[in-house]
């Protein structure tokens, strides 16, 4: 079945489609972690951080980030959310992002649902790729993870416990973007159990933790190759 669809218009492939990005992914000369300010308390970490032993790390290109955003600067400047999910490998016990993929969508000014999912899933599978994770953006809303937002998180967390959100809010001058993940158990426990749709309130969790945390087991990695999908 996959191979009947015509979907693979490469947007962006960085820095070059036929250059291997895992062997010089592996070096981690060119490896940071991602940190972003809390507008609270003007710091890179807190106990609201998801550090976790049995979480495996993550690499992402902070390239691919901007480039999302270029991409979305269309649909941001009409005050439109623009999404994106994120296919990684696995190699050694560590992810690497190598694929942005932009489904066709519908958007508001502060939701995006993916169409056609269909084709997503057939790129994935071609290039045996884990769905790590999800970006989009909050082109007029500050940082942070809305209602909606966490029950789609929950979809890919309950798939791949590594996966995270990557919030752009472009807009928001104390924090322009955030990298989460529902607690586990709190934030998961909490999700599982909601019926709810649209916006709504989540309660707190039981043991005093956020239902969702700022990542810590992922790391910008400026090595890392990487190939854009814009299916729109």
């Amino acid at each position: 079945m996959y191979h009947q669809m015509n979907i693979h218009a490469v947007t962006v492939s960085f820095p070059s489609p036929s250059i291997s990005g895992v062997e010089d992914a592996l070096q981690v000369s060119h490896l940071s972690p991602i940190k972003t300010t809390d507008p609270k308390h003007g710091t890179t970490s807190s106990s609201h951080d998801c550090r976790s032993s049995s979480l495996q790390d993550v690499h992402i290109s902070e390239r691919l980030m901007e480039d999302f955003l270029e991409l979305a600067k269309d649909n941001t400047e009409k005050d439109l959310e623009t999404c994106g999910v994120l296919g990684a490998f696995l190699d050694s016990g560590t992810f690497y992002v190598t694929t942005l993929i932009i489904p066709k969508q519908e958007s508001s000014s502060n939701s995006c649902l993916a169409k056609n999912e269909e084709e997503v899933f057939a790129i994935q599978h071609e290039h045996s790729l884990f769905p790590v994770g999800w970006i989009h953006t909050h082109p007029s809303q500050s940082c942070f993870m809305s209602s909606i937002d966490l029950h789609t998180q929950y979809s890919y967390q309950v798939m791949v416990p590594e996966a995270f959100a990557i919030v752009m809010a472009p807009t928001d001058t104390s924090r322009n973007y955030g990298i989460f993940r529902l607690s586990d158990p709190g934030g998961m426990d909490i999700l599982r159990d909601c019926a709810e749709t649209g916006f709504h309130l989540h309660k707190d969790p039981a043991d005093g933790i956020p239902v969702y945390q700022r990542c810590t087991n992922v790391y910008k990695n400026s090595n890392l190759r990487f190939e854009i999908f814009d299916l729109r």
